[in-house]
């Protein structure tokens, strides 16, 4: 089974150049827990909400006027749509994200996640399991440390 498969082609999509307070609103308005930041149709980047909550934990003055610019993640991993679920689900484990954008001829087509995968590959489970396993222990650090 190829990603393309499965993969969510209703991607939420914003500027770069639009406020932090905004693209918050954006979030619970579409009830998503990532942005994927393009400009024009390619991608630039990704906010998850954990971006947000380590930028807002700062408590910066001015902070929800920012530019979302500011947090996103630039060096993001994508893949094409001919990509295997199960190579998908590998890359995802070892690079610890949960959210993988799907890119055709440098333009965003989709995007899948670790629980579409889970959902469409059963035997998977285990694997993308251990994905979240990692991000709680990960999250436990930063709250410890």
């Amino acid at each position: 089974m190829q990603v393309k498969e499965i993969m969510n082609r209703n991607v939420v999509t914003v500027s770069p150049n639009i406020t932090l307070h905004d693209a918050a609103k954006k979030m619970v308005e579409q009830d998503t827990k990532f942005l994927i930041v393009t400009d024009k149709e390619k991608l630039i980047g990704i906010v998850t909400e954990w971006d947000f909550v380590k930028k807002v934990a700062k408590n910066e003055k001015g902070i929800l006027d920012a530019k979302l610019g500011t947090i996103v993640t630039r060096k993001v991993i994508v893949v094409g749509p001919e990509t295997e679920v199960s190579e998908a689900a590998e890359i995802m484990t070892q690079h610890n994200i949960k959210r993988l954008p799907i890119v055709e001829n440098n333009v965003l087509i989709g995007v899948v996640t670790a629980m579409e995968i889970m959902a469409a590959e059963p035997k998977l489970v285990e694997q993308i399991t251990e994905l979240f396993m990692a991000s709680k222990k990960q999250g436990q650090k930063s709250v410890a440390g």
